[in-house]
């Protein structure tokens, strides 16, 4: 997000907790992106808070803090809760007391969807199925209690799965195409993974936050439903990957029970016909690029000659890439 907006033009303000690593090494290249910069600030300080969004005067806020990993998700409750449910509530509450009368996005999930049917829009019933998810449904109605109780210009995008060479490997997309590269490099043989049916709508990171833009761009405060409204299950990202890879993944795929979650949804797939219609937004990155993409990028990070499909298909979909590939 960041990245997209320094492209064209922004003067971008982070919060970061203070710490060195929180800045996701971005902090050694201030000095060439001299429009970025960063705030040490406590979210979970109204006071603090309000200061700084009273001080930098933003224009536009856009919200992504959440704690999104299993052991949060279904382990540390009240750690969900207070990070990913009420951080929007204080960024909200902060900016009505502060005045600035900026746009504000919230970073929804389509997770707050859980057992509901898919295809899923901005209309369809919210059923979450986990503690991550429950408080993320927490952030994305205290959007929408500002926009109608208080006046505030507040939007969401409801992010469907949204994956990028970047992705933490702790995450399945990513664990994936990683393992793929190294068992390519000969430096491991399986790759260990849960469930393999669960079903979900794959996107590709960069393009998202172009949409993100495209909502708090627009006149008037809506959410909106982002994904590419395909469906495919986790054994169809493995097979893909290691077949793209020349790898037979019945080969090196192992199946463990300690993956599987607790519960899990009936399957995610977006209707983003709201998002076409009114801001002009289609996905150009699918499935089967997607995966391309990420498998190239991991086997160049290991010295592989990769295979270069997903290289030609960003030079074709993006002439202008703003974001940085690895």
């Amino acid at each position: 997000m960041t990245e997209y907006l320094l492209s064209i033009g922004y003067e971008v303000h982070g919060i970061v907790n203070g710490s060195a690593d929180s800045a996701h090494g971005y902090e050694g290249r201030q000095s060439e992106k001299s429009a970025l910069v960063y705030h040490p600030c406590d979210t979970s300080d109204p006071a603090e808070l309000t200061k700084l969004i009273y001080d930098i005067a933003p224009n536009e806020i856009y919200h992504f803090e959440s704690r999104g990993r299993m052991n949060v998700r279904y382990d540390m409750h009240e750690f969900s809760g207070d990070i990913t449910g009420l951080s929007s509530l204080m960024v909200l509450e902060s900016i009505k007391q502060s005045g600035v009368g900026c746009k504000f996005c919230q970073s929804s999930s389509c997770e707050i969807f859980g057992s509901t049917h898919p295809p899923q829009n901005e209309v369809s019933p919210f059923r979450p199925h986990s503690p991550y998810a429950c408080a993320k449904l927490m952030s994305h109605l205290s959007a929408v209690n500002y926009r109608e109780a208080h006046g505030l210009f507040a939007s969401s995008g409801i992010l469907f799965n949204h994956e990028s060479p970047r992705k933490g490997e702790i995450f399945v997309s990513r664990k994936i195409t990683s393992a793929v590269a190294r068992i390519k490099a000969c430096e491991e043989k399986y790759l260990i993974v849960g469930d393999l049916k669960p079903e979900r709508d794959w996107g590709y990171a960069p393009e998202y936050m172009e949409m993100i833009w495209k909502i708090l761009d627009s006149d008037t405060p809506r959410d909106y439903v982002i994904g590419t409204g395909e469906a495919h299950t986790v054994g169809e990202f493995v097979e893909e990957a290691f077949s793209y890879a020349g790898l037979d993944w019945g080969e090196h795929v192992k199946i463990d029970p300690r993956y599987f979650r607790p519960t899990d949804s009936r399957g995610f797939r977006a209707d983003y016909t709201k998002a076409m219609n009114e801001l002009g937004w289609e996905p150009r990155i699918r499935f089967r690029e997607l995966v391309r993409i990420m498998v190239d990028a991991d086997m160049r990070a290991l010295g592989l000659e990769a295979p270069g499909e997903g290289d030609r298909i960003l030079r074709e979909r993006f002439p202008q890439i703003w974001w940085e590939t690895e």
